[in-house]
């Protein structure tokens, strides 16, 4: 991390390491290696050099990055989706708080398409994204939860779960999360370089007439089923619920549309593994009245 953005890291966030100390070797420097910017072709050279230095064990007590490492942005919706499955596997990963807009280069060597969330574990490459993130956690982790695992065991289960994933993670987020999130929060921080500037009524407009057909969709499933994708909680479920918690902080949620909803919402929000998210206030922008209130 460059020291200009380790001067803004917040309360609860660690400065990316920028260098880290393996096992005596680092890894050879790519021939014809082009100026430090961030080029498609520079790119692709950090990621190589990046593979070779993750695969390299690190040695013990060394100036290293820790275990469980996610970098995330507090209010990016897949952000939130994976900081609520890391506290279900009972994970307490160091998290860094990453302005995917300013596209620093050390970044976008973990993840070239530039995005969050980003998870990094010792020994292991990095994970971008998050559906691949909630996969790797169930092949490394998902028989920890015995029955209440995340993403179920059977072919129709999974299949199930993964489509409601992609409705919420790609459809949601494209007309309601995404819109909302950034025009109301993240392009007061952008540059007009960057996509800056004033929030678009219209998109903003769009966004919340939208959401009122997500919520009834919601209501449908959870007055036929107990959760989202089925009899049990899943990662449907915790999606869901992290991009509506961005927007519910925001007060754009219009719960006395309907009751099934704001119930199995109140449910997802009154677990253990949503607390962080709910004890967090983001500079210059309060919450909603209601969205720490379990009893909204």
């Amino acid at each position: 991390m460059s020291p200009k953005a380790g001067a803004r890291a917040r309360e609860g966030t660690v400065k990316c390491p920028h260098r880290v100390e393996h096992c005596g070797k680092a890894p050879a420097p790519l021939e014809g290696a082009k100026p430090y910017f961030a080029t498609f072709e520079r790119v692709k050279d950090l990621y190589t050099v990046a593979s070779r230095w993750y695969a390299c064990p690190l040695r013990p007590h060394s100036n290293r990055i820790p275990m469980l490492t996610l970098f995330h942005h507090p209010f990016c919706p897949h952000s939130r989706f994976i900081r609520i499955a890391v506290g279900e596997y009972g994970l307490n990963p160091t998290l860094i708080e990453e302005r995917s807009w300013e596209r620093r280069d050390e970044f976008l060597v973990l993840n070239p398409a530039g995005t969050t969330p980003v998870l990094l574990e010792e020994g292991r490459p990095p994970v971008p994204g998050a559906g691949n993130i909630a996969e790797y956690l169930d092949e490394t982790r998902g028989d920890t939860l015995n029955s209440h695992r995340l993403l179920p065991t059977d072919i129709g289960g999974r299949v199930e779960v993964r489509r409601l994933l992609d409705w919420f993670n790609e459809k949601f987020f494209a007309e309601v999360s995404g819109p909302l999130v950034t025009e109301r929060v993240l392009k007061r921080y952008m540059t007009p370089e960057q996509g800056g500037g004033a929030p678009e009524p219209d998109a903003i407009r769009a966004a919340l007439a939208n959401i009122r057909y997500h919520l009834a969709y919601i209501s449908w499933l959870v007055r036929t089923r107990n959760w989202l994708a089925g009899e049990r909680m899943s990662y449907a479920d915790l999606a869901a619920a992290a991009h509506l918690s961005a927007i519910d902080y925001l007060g754009d949620v219009p719960w006395s549309q309907d009751e099934a909803a704001k119930n199995w919402y109140a449910r997802v929000k009154s677990r253990p593994s949503f607390r962080p998210l709910l004890a967090e206030s983001f500079p210059g922008i309060q919450p909603s009245r209601t969205y720490a209130d379990l009893d909204f």
